[in-house]
């Protein structure tokens, strides 16, 4: 059985400097990825290599046994593949339900069904469905820019799965939340994961929800894999403990 996503020998470089240096993991279905590291260790420009952002200079990204190295985000999007952004992606002038069905629409149906079809293209009671999961009921016509920050992650993450996505990048979801809403935003990953088998990759600075929440971690430091496994070995490994809890 092939994997969700396989990263082959992946190296990006930017002139002389090399900010992804021959990287290679897998993820399997249902599985919880973390991947931490100390800044510019390399995170964010594999990230976008994996989603199409950047091309790798070398190597390859593999989504379901099928080669995607380089294909456009939209393309990946068509194929199950979902992210989140560290910069929020929500359209502030819309509601929260508007926002979902924004998220689902590019994959329902053709373009003459959505020219012509309903205008919410049959998707409102999955908006709704997801809208009660992440606790946001009495937020749900509330226009988007309205909402405090947390609300806003919570928001991005709902639209990340609303249309049940194969696969699920998310980018530092933890950033500039409150524990409370921190807490809750966990809850709901861990459930879509073990009710839906969700499987996703997470980047994260904060090592404490990346660490409760990922069932395997992998460490960058300076472009390569420093250290892999399961959360306890990975808190425990002196390397990382130098490279990164160290800073």
């Amino acid at each position: 059985m092939s994997h969700v996503l396989e990263v082959r020998n992946v190296a990006k470089r930017f002139g002389g400097v090399t900010a992804v240096d021959d990287v290679s993991f897998c993820v399997d279905e249902g599985e919880i990825l973390g991947i931490i590291g100390p800044n510019g260790s390399g995170k964010s420009t594999l990230f976008n290599c994996v989603l199409g952002q950047l091309r790798p200079t070398s190597g390859e990204v593999l989504v379901d046994g099928r080669s995607v190295t380089g294909m456009r985000p939209c393309d990946l999007n068509r194929l199950g593949v979902s992210r989140t952004f560290q910069l929020l992606q929500v359209f502030p002038q819309l509601s929260v339900r508007d926002n979902l069905i924004l998220a689902a629409q590019e994959h329902q149906g053709t373009m003459l069904s959505r020219l012509f079809g309903r205008p919410d293209a049959g998707l409102t009671a999955d908006a709704e469905q997801m809208i009660s999961f992440f606790g946001m009921s009495h937020l749900a016509g509330e226009m988007a820019g309205g909402l405090s920050y947390g609300q806003q992650k919570l928001l991005d993450a709902a639209m990340a799965f609303m249309a049940g996505p194969r696969l699920v990048l998310l980018d530092e979801p933890a950033g500039g939340v409150n524990l409370t809403m921190l807490g809750h935003l966990k809850e709901r990953l861990k459930t879509l994961n073990s009710e839906r088998k969700a499987t996703f990759v997470v980047i994260e600075h904060n090592m404490e929800f990346v660490m409760s929440l990922c069932t395997r971690v992998l460490v960058l430091a300076e472009g390569k894999i420093l250290a892999e496994g399961k959360p306890a070995e990975v808190r425990s490994n002196p390397k990382v403990i130098e490279a990164y809890l160290g800073h």
